[in-house]
């Protein structure tokens, strides 16, 4: 272990033992559960550990507000996304309904297609989900984006290959 590893190191744990519990009460007030929040929180601790290098920090909570802030917007995200999931199962008649295995990968397919959407630009996945989900035709999105039909098809084409290219993993 070198010498800025060991200072890292010792940085983080000073963060922890200082910030720990403000951070966990922080996560907390916006999740609204105690358990979740010091999943969240720990994962920030963790996140500081993974890092190659950190930042010279003068605020603090404030960096740790920030990560903690995306990990909780994932985390909101994946939920959202497992009950909307389970709700559609339980409009399912229970004869028709897949096996254990089959719901959770299918959970998982929705968790990593709402991160490749996640990933695109704005336009291009405002585009795809207004064809996709809305059934808007594309002079319609183009209307709404401010680009032409052509620059839509674009969109559309550049997330459909996204989406196979998510399925053939």
């Amino acid at each position: 272990m070198s010498i800025n590893q060991v200072f890292q190191q010792d940085i983080i744990e000073s963060l922890y033992e200082e910030h720990h519990a403000w951070l966990r009460a922080w996560i907390n007030r916006r999740l609204g559960c105690p358990i979740g929040a010091a999943d969240l929180a720990q994962d920030t601790f963790l996140n500081l550990l993974l890092k190659a290098e950190l930042p010279v920090l003068h605020e603090p909570k404030a960096y740790l507000s920030r990560i903690a802030h995306g990990l909780l917007v994932d985390h909101i995200r994946r939920r959202d996304l497992e009950r909307a999931y389970l709700d559609a199962l339980a409009h399912i008649a229970s004869n028709e309904a897949s096996s254990p295995e089959s719901r959770a990968l299918m959970l998982e397919l929705l968790i990593r297609l709402d991160m490749m959407l996640d990933g695109l630009s704005a336009k291009v996945r405002t585009a795809f989900l207004l064809a996709q989900l809305e059934g808007k035709s594309y002079q319609e999105i183009a209307t709404h984006l401010g680009v032409s039909t052509r620059t839509v098809g674009a969109y559309v084409a550049t997330a459909m290959l996204q989406c196979m290219a998510l399925l053939q993993e």
